[in-house]
């Protein structure tokens, strides 16, 4: 027998009630199922698009269960009311929800003396396996982000460099922040948001494998550049990393890039159905560690260093359930994956690559299309 469900929030903001809804409306909603038939609670004037929307043919709003004692002036509180005033109507006494729902829902419906159950699974596993149609949307946004990535680290190899080797263009360093908002109007131009920001790292701030990167590029030294933005249209995100080296990497650059390399195609060899999160990821760590590197997860060291996880699932989050980690749990047949192995540390500076990948029952899909070397110009 299907269960009582419910989730609420903010759909534009929520993904899970986003996806239910099927628009990103910015005032609270609820989506309601009971006994497997769903029913749209939403603010007044955004009925007829969420009717047109095409997700629930059964659209309300808080007025049509306004309790006895009236509706509050606040929409949160009012649509939290008429939430609650539909459970006492259909006579529900149990109910289950999700991860995200906000408290003031909660508090609302257990007030009312209503079983309020958490279902871990729900808004995860339906989100984990992705549609033809929501891989189109990833498709799409590796594409677009893919064409960002080949424009950043093009500009960046084809720069001039000044005596100290300092990367100029157009008669001004080049810093991670310029980079950055190069990426930005990039993205602007095609649809897509980098709500987020972006990654454009380099010695010795990218001994830390999440810091944002600061002040000017150099030649020589690697510039790891990752670039994950949003399609403003669908809302799915896109999820890349490529390192580029103005003019000659080091001996030991090499040898990082080499690692990371046969460390990603590792990695990605074990998505197959049924084959654990944890495999891929310590397919991973093992390769590096057979080229000499060390796992020291976190910490940041002047050696290069495995410091992460190898990836996580991806769609209208850019990080979404489950990562590719110690622990992870079996994966399955139509999840989207990054596979993002790395290494780090203050002196070499660091080398990373990032795919999106499928899980096909006839083995792993790369989306991605572009080149993983360090030579861009």
């Amino acid at each position: 027998m299907p269960k009582n469900l419910l989730l609420a929030g903010i759909p534009a903001d929520n993904p899970t009630l986003f996806r239910a809804v099927g628009m990103a409306a910015g005032d609270p909603a609820a989506w309601v199922s009971l006994d497997g038939q769903s029913k749209l609670i939403i603010r007044d004037i955004e009925v007829d698009r969420a009717r047109a929307a095409g997700k629930n043919e059964h659209v309300f709003c808080p007025a049509d269960f306004t309790p006895a004692g009236g509706l509050d002036a606040d929409r949160a509180t009012a649509t939290a009311q008429a939430v609650t005033e539909l459970l006492r109507r259909e006579g529900v006494q149990q109910i289950s929800a999700d991860r995200s729902l906000p408290f003031i829902f909660a508090w609302h419906v257990m007030q009312a003396g209503i079983e309020l159950q958490y279902d871990a699974d729900l808004g995860v596993l339906e989100r984990r396996v992705k549609s033809e149609q929501e891989i189109e949307y990833l498709q799409k946004a590796q594409r677009i982000t893919e064409q960002g990535m080949q424009f950043l680290c093009q500009r960046i190899a084809r720069c001039d460099a000044d005596a100290e080797g300092i990367l100029q263009f157009e008669g001004q360093p080049l810093t991670s922040e310029r980079a950055r908002a190069m990426a930005a109007a990039f993205f602007l131009e095609h649809g897509f948001t980098m709500g987020h920001g972006a990654i454009v790292a380099t010695a010795p701030e990218v001994a830390d494998c999440h810091h944002s990167g600061t002040g000017p590029l150099r030649s020589g030294v690697p510039v790891i550049v990752d670039l994950f933005p949003q399609d403003s249209a669908t809302r799915y995100w896109g999820d890349c990393t490529r390192t580029v080296v103005h003019g000659t990497p080091s001996d030991k650059v090499v040898a990082m890039h080499q690692a990371v390399v046969e460390a990603k195609a590792a990695g990605i060899a074990q998505l197959h159905p049924g084959n654990t999160a944890e495999q891929v990821h310590q397919a991973v760590i093992a390769v590096q560690q057979q080229h000499g590197f060390r796992l020291s997860r976190g910490t940041v060291s002047d050696d290069p260093t495995i410091q992460h996880g190898t990836g996580h699932g991806i769609g209208l989050e850019v990080h979404e359930p489950i990562l590719l980690d110690d622990g992870g749990g079996p994966i399955l047949e139509g999840e989207v994956f990054t596979v993002e192995p790395g290494l780090y540390g203050r002196v070499e500076g660091a080398v990373r690559l990032e795919d999106m990948v499928l899980v096909t029952k006839d083995g792993p899909r790369n989306l991605n299309q572009l080149p993983e070397g360090l030579d861009w110009s």
